[in-house]
């Protein structure tokens, strides 16, 4: 049970790393997020904490790379892992335009052991996802303050409010290629 709880949990995080700011009209919608998931790929590392629930308190670390979706819609393909102690969880995600939003997969789906992507805006410096399992529907708001950092907060609805239930920060990694010349 505390896998499947840890999966979720940070697999919604997961999903966030890669999405953020940008502003215009809907026009420009489709260019300028394409733009802006191309800009984002990379590896991202961070912490994490559940805030509410049976959890609350639980602290994890996740490692993620992101890359652009292939072709000219805007959308991420994204691997890695999340850790809590000495257990470790591999995380999987997709998410691609679709008409005015996004879908997408966290894991295998809802279908499976996982979450759908159900929709998602990119506006300003946030980015907001809704995310979905059985009864379960909630939202994934990631914003990004510069850069190199990216703030997460996913959170359920319960009756009729929305409830945070998973924090994140996270920051990007430098690239660590070796570059050198010949003489």
């Amino acid at each position: 049970m505390y896998s499947r709880i840890f999966s979720l949990a940070g697999g919604h995080a997961a999903i966030a790393v890669m999405l953020a700011t940008l502003s215009g009209t809907a026009a420009e919608a489709g260019p300028r997020d394409k733009a802006f998931f191309d800009s984002v790929a990379g590896e991202w590392k961070g912490p994490g904490e559940i805030v509410a629930g049976k959890y609350k308190g639980t602290k994890f670390n996740c490692t993620l790379k992101g890359e652009p979706a292939e072709g000219k819609e805007a959308g991420i393909k994204l691997d890695g892992t999340c850790r809590v102690g000495v257990f470790t969880q591999p995380m999987s995600a997709f998410i691609a335009a679709k008409g005015n939003g996004y879908t997408g997969t966290f894991l295998d789906g809802a279908a499976g052991k996982g979450l759908d992507i159900v929709s998602g805006t990119v506006a300003n410096n946030r980015a907001v996802m809704g995310i979905s399992r059985a009864q379960l529907n909630g939202a994934l708001v990631a914003r990004v303050d510069d850069q190199n950092s990216m703030n997460v907060t996913i959170s359920v609805k319960v009756e009729d409010r929305m409830v945070p239930v998973i924090g994140m920060t996270l920051g990007r990694q430098p690239d660590t290629m070796a570059v050198g010349s010949i003489r």
